[in-house]
């Protein structure tokens, strides 16, 4: 497994000793980065689990588009560095990048777009991801307002919005909201290609509300019934066996060993695993 970035995962990166400013002092030439072949790249290195290795690819990235006054690409690169120090349990980093975001957002002038409405989508996972759930609360609001305004905005967006607002009001042992936003989650991502894994994972945190809320005694029922349908939404045959597949199906695993699913747990790990192998 690299550690390293080699030649061919960069394309045409600035030259340090150019000078994009011009005599003037002003931005005369923006060199933007190539965002797909960014993203392409990232998502090769997380198939594989090489968390280092996306670190360093990412953070060239957003060297070269500060270089470049490429404030699009700081954007993006941003964005994935707080999903990843989130991921990697980075949390001081990951505040880092979304003040740095914040900022660019405001410079663009970019507020009231999907763009920001993403933005802010990312940023407040990453505050509930640490427990700043008021703080979270926020911004999923921010976005949910943008979100519902805005005609190109896809379902499986809007349905992941949902889930993070349903998981704060949980934390915040806020229930009937909660529950409310977990079925509007559910119903959008009914919509998206390939949203059945994101149901899945929807019913797991309907399942630990449940839990949370009614006790395991009182709640097993519901409990063992959103669980039951979890497994069944991560066996569809709609659902491709990709990179993503294998994080969701290992996210997935101690969920269902939690609540006594061991051959589910068992059986999620393993099929990740094999994906990861393969990768």
């Amino acid at each position: 497994m690299r550690q390293f970035l080699e030649p061919e995962d960069y394309l045409e990166p600035v030259c340090v000793l150019c000078d994009p400013t011009g005599e003037s002092g002003k931005r005369t030439n923006i060199q933007p980065i190539p965002l797909q072949r960014v993203i392409d790249r990232l998502d090769s290195y997380m198939s594989r689990r090489d968390y280092e290795g996306a670190e360093k690819h990412l953070l060239y990235w957003l060297q070269e588009a500060v270089r470049g006054h490429d404030q699009r690409g700081q954007l993006m690169v941003c964005n994935e560095l707080i999903g990843y120090c989130r991921k990697t349990n980075q949390r001081d980093k990951a505040f880092q990048y979304a003040d740095q975001a914040l900022r660019l957002l405001d410079e663009m002038d970019f507020d009231g777009t999907i763009s920001s409405g993403t933005t802010c989508v990312n940023i407040a996972t990453a505050y509930q991801a640490f427990g700043e759930y008021e703080r979270s609360l926020e911004l999923f609001e921010k976005a949910e307002a943008i979100y519902e305004s805005s005609q190109a905005i896809r379902p499986h967006q809007l349905g992941g919005l949902y889930n993070n607002m349903a998981l704060t009001f949980k934390a915040l042992a806020r229930y009937p909201e909660a529950f409310n936003y977990f079925e509007k989650a559910m119903d959008e991502m009914g919509k998206a290609p390939g949203g059945v894994l994101e149901q899945a994972i929807t019913c797991l945190n309907m399942a630990d509300a449940v839990a949370e809320r009614d006790g395991l005694e009182a709640g097993e029922e519901k409990i063992f019934s959103l669980l039951d349908k979890a497994y069944d939404l991560l066996r569809d045959e709609s659902a491709p066996h990709n990179g993503y597949y294998a994080f969701v199906c290992e996210k997935c695993a101690p969920a269902f060993s939690y609540y006594g699913y061991f051959a589910a747990a068992e059986e999620l790990q393993k099929t990740a695993e094999r994906i990861y192998e393969r990768a």
